[in-house]
């Protein structure tokens, strides 16, 4: 008999070895060399105006966690780790990560551990003695006290409660990729933030100095008005642009204090109190001049969305493997042990100990297809999983080639604009001193007014617009984030857990 139970338990641990299902193998990197379909110049164009430096593209280089202090502005850089410290969204995936490890750990202690509970109980029954077979009567009352501690066991055989507590490593493992992509994308509408207020403030800025160097234009169309030398149409037509751009004012005024509300919520205050931020300028900004390009192999290792994906691939590969145990038997093991008398005196006796020990297996013999159905659903949620997983995977590669491309061509259109401002510009200043005597007409000075009021708005764009996609590289890939780095207490000890 002895032999037989040896056999047994040497059976079970066995088979407690294995896990039925699939064994979860991270994706391969995809056997990409490049990004783009033609070859990355060394650095870009360069021109000589605010944030025209030629930036080097550096293959291979790691990138630094902070990588926001390339800019080199320590208003941003205390920006950034405010945000990082106090904005709701990185707080929810803190909480996240905390709850996700909170069920992990409930369900390893369910796995590999055996439920022990203590009883204790007092009570008063009565019971007659036709439940017996007897005859019917008053019956016996008496009292019963119990005290008693069960042990029960479930035996995982066949692995479904290890691989329950894999998909939920694996849950654990996306929240905190999702923690790690959300300080990424707060980071990144922080700075982008920053530079759309700042490329405002320019514009606002450009647009007095145009509507100055207008009101000079209509107090000189008026002196010719009042010579005789123009049309009383003409002084019009120089009021209607001065209308014209002061009526753009109110939508940049609009635009530059949405700004400035966003910053405030992004790091965790009211849009009353944005005017305690520090207020940003172009000017102030430098532009990163080494870009760090990770190797397109390391791409899938770094893009937090990218590996929160493939959290979820672990997660649904796991599940695959619950569903087709829940095919097999359970077997439980249970043991109970205490004392029990009708006498609160005698209760620790030795004549009043009870104990019971036993195991049971449960067969699922005829379920209606139930549990076929659940593995076979389990087998498409993964199949979807893997499916979501090479999209996150062909979208990290297409905001990589995109920012880079985008790089390249802001260089050449910042070095095109300034072109462009420099002539009109020369343009408007020759056009008026001809104006002014007679050899053109008004509406050649109309119309250079209008083309360097677009060129410099234009120019101040482009400028923002290499400040930005800057910003877009290093989210795409991936912030830099596996490297140390206070980004601040809070957020630091969240990363950590």
């Amino acid at each position: 008999m002895n032999l037989r139970i040896l056999s047994l338990f040497l059976c079970i641990a066995v088979f407690a070895g294995c896990a039925v299902g699939p064994d979860f193998h991270p994706p391969l990197a995809p056997k990409v060399r490049n990004y783009l379909e033609t070859e990355l110049p060394d650095e870009t164009a360069a021109a000589e105006v605010i944030c025209g430096e030629a930036q080097c593209f550096i293959r291979g280089e790691d990138i630094p966690a902070d990588w926001w202090a390339l800019f080199h502005s320590k208003p941003l850089d205390d920006l950034v780790r405010l945000a990082l410290a106090e904005n709701p969204s990185a707080a929810a995936a803190q909480a996240a990560l905390r709850k996700a490890q909170e069920n992990f750990r409930a369900q390893f202690g369910v796995t590999w551990f055996p439920g022990v509970d203590a009883n204790l109980s007092a009570t008063k029954e009565k019971f007659s003695g036709a439940a017996f077979g007897g005859f019917g009567g008053s019956g016996i009352t008496f009292d019963l006290y119990n005290a008693s501690v069960k042990v029960s066991y479930l035996l995982d055989i066949f692995g479904g409660a290890r691989r329950e507590l894999e998909s939920l490593m694996a849950e654990v493992d996306y929240q905190r990729f999702q923690l790690h992509g959300t300080y990424l994308t707060l980071t990144a509408n922080v700075i982008t933030t920053a530079i759309q207020e700042a490329s405002l403030r320019a514009r606002l800025q450009a647009t007095h100095e145009i509507l100055k160097d207008q009101e000079k234009a209509y107090e000189l169309v008026k002196n010719q008005f009042d010579l005789g030398a123009i049309s009383r149409t003409d002084v019009l037509a120089q009021e209607t642009q001065l209308a014209q751009t002061r009526a753009s004012l109110p939508p940049l005024e609009k635009a530059l204090s949405q700004a400035r509300h966003q910053l405030a919520i992004l790091v965790g205050k009211f849009p009353g109190d944005a005017g305690s931020l520090p207020e940003f300028d172009l000017n102030n900004m430098e532009l990163p001049t080494e870009l760090p390009v990770s190797l397109p192999s390391a791409l899938v290792r770094q893009r937090p969305d990218i590996l929160a994906a493939e959290a979820l691939l672990h997660a649904a590969s796991a599940q695959v493997g619950v569903a087709t145990a829940n095919l097999y038997p359970q077997i439980t093991i249970s043991g109970n042990y205490g004392v029990e008398s009708n006498k609160a005196g005698n209760l620790f006796n030795s004549n009043s100990i009870i104990w019971n020990f036993g195991a049971g297996l449960l067969q699922p013999l005829f379920k209606g297809g139930e549990l076929s159905a659940k593995k076979r659903a389990a087998v498409a949620a993964y199949e979807q999983a893997l499916a979501l997983y090479r999209e996150a995977v062909l979208n990290g590669f297409l905001n990589v080639a995109d920012a880079l491309r985008a790089l390249e061509t802001d260089a050449r259109t910042l070095k095109a604009q300034l072109d462009v401002e420099k002539y009109a510009k020369d343009t408007l200043d020759l056009t008026r001193e001809q104006f002014r005597f007679g050899a053109v007409s008004y509406l050649s000075l109309l119309d250079a007014q209008r083309q360097y009021q677009v060129a410099r708005t234009n120019l101040i764009l482009a400028q923002a617009e290499r400040y930005t996609d800057t910003v877009a590289l290093f989210q795409s890939m991936g912030g830099g984030w596996w490297n140390p780095v206070p980004v601040s207490e809070k957020g630091a000890e969240a990363a950590k857990e």
